[in-house]
């Protein structure tokens, strides 16, 4: 099912009439709102501020208004505009000082932008039934910290780092466009606003430098490969003063040798003798929690089903568990004693007078095929007799 279409006039409150200071001033309502700094790890926030700052990018523009007012949001696609955004902090350099939000927009002292550290990502392998009860773990991770060297200034003891001449100490570079300004990144000193002449012997001018972590994550039941669980506030240090990153720990599960996951039910194939399948069995199957007996009716069929509820995968931060499915297959010997084999001939010639539901089924199905499809073909027995040629004569 596609997600419904956000309205971008409706997003901002405000009338498709609206007027361009309309708009400015809605979006700047609605930024301030959802603004990262008054929302602490509120992911929706983050995502309505994006959508904001789209709505505002594509209203504020006159063409690309004009488009969306016609053609939506998939006429903007078309055209190639209205593409989003990914980071905020690509936000922070269009929109920053447009509204004179100053240090509220991401702005430092010097107005230079205050930068988040970068995400970093933990790879963490579990055994099947880790990830079925919970479990608490030590990981082992890279980030960059501040070097103690040169207390994350990158310049050399002794000396510091000179105000950037391109932007001139704020980081960012303004352009005019029409009626507003638009803000990016000094390429001279990658918004740092100043340059190191003399760098750091350790961190090589960076202000931080690669060390290893460890801590301990406690993994909740249920999770499954491919799940990411964030450690807020562990990942890289910022460059100049700015909030961490964080550690994302990516799960990965061992295959198990008995048990095949789908989602949150768990499969077991069980082979199955002959006899047990016709007659019923008891029979001892493994779960999560151990080795159990259940009972197979009598008749099982090759691949039939028997479902435990409730005994599979648990569901994580939910009170709900996935069911253990036990597929049966009948297994038949490659190799029997002379006795089973005297005994099998002797089934086989009783079964020969029998015919069971399944196999008479078949034989009427094929016998209308090969009449439908290759009547010249017909099986000797199905071919009449001399006697009823002459009969019929």
């Amino acid at each position: 099912m596609m997600a419904e279409e956000i309205d971008y006039y409706e997003l901002l409150g405000i009338e498709r009439s609206a007027s361009q200071d309309e708009i400015k001033s809605a979006y700047r309502k609605a930024a301030l709102k959802y603004h990262p700094d008054r929302n602490p790890g509120d992911e929706e926030a983050v995502a309505k501020f994006k959508s904001c700052a789209e709505a505002f990018e594509v209203l504020s523009d006159p063409d690309k208004r004009q488009i969306y007012d016609r053609y939506g949001k998939s006429g903007l696609e078309n055209q190639g505009g209205g593409h989003g955004f990914n980071d905020v902090g690509d936000i922070f350099n269009i929109f920053g000082d447009m509204f004179g939000f100053g240090d509220m927009f991401g702005g430092g002292r010097g107005g230079v932008r205050v930068q988040q550290g970068a995400d970093v990502q933990c790879p963490l392998t579990l055994d099947l039934h880790e990830a079925a009860k919970g479990v608490s773990k030590e990981i082992r991770f890279y980030r960059r910290e501040v070097c103690e060297t040169c207390h994350g200034s990158g310049a050399k003891p002794g000396t510091k780092p000179v105000q950037c001449k391109y932007c001139g100490g704020r980081g960012r570079i303004q352009q005019s466009t029409g009626v507003f300004s638009i803000q990016t990144t000094c390429p001279q000193c990658g918004g740092r606003g100043s340059v190191i002449t003399d760098p750091c012997p350790d961190c090589r001018g960076a202000g931080l430098v690669r060390r290893e972590v460890v801590r301990n994550v406690r993994i909740p039941a249920g999770v499954d490969s491919g799940t990411r669980l964030r450690i807020q506030g562990e990942g890289d240090h910022s460059p100049n003063g700015g909030p961490s990153g964080d550690c994302y720990v990516i799960i990965r599960l061992k295959q198990h040798p008995l048990f095949r996951r789908e989602g949150q039910d768990l499969i077991c194939r069980i082979p199955v003798g002959y006899a047990q399948a016709a007659l019923g069995a008891e029979i001892e199957v493994p779960t999560l929690d151990g080795i159990e007996k259940i009972k197979i009716p009598a008749g099982t069929q090759n691949g039939d089903i028997v479902r435990l509820r409730g005994r599979g995968m648990p569901t994580p931060r939910r009170n709900v568990a996935g069911d253990l499915l036990i597929q049966l297959f009948i297994e038949v010997p490659t190799k029997i004693k002379p006795e089973h084999e005297k005994i099998l001939r002797q089934l086989a010639e009783i079964e020969g007078d029998a015919v069971l539901p399944e196999r008479g089924s078949f034989g009427s199905r094929l016998k209308k095929f090969v009449a439908d499809f290759f009547p010249e073909k017909k099986s000797e027995k199905d071919k009449p007799s001399e006697k009823e040629k002459s009969s019929e004569d």
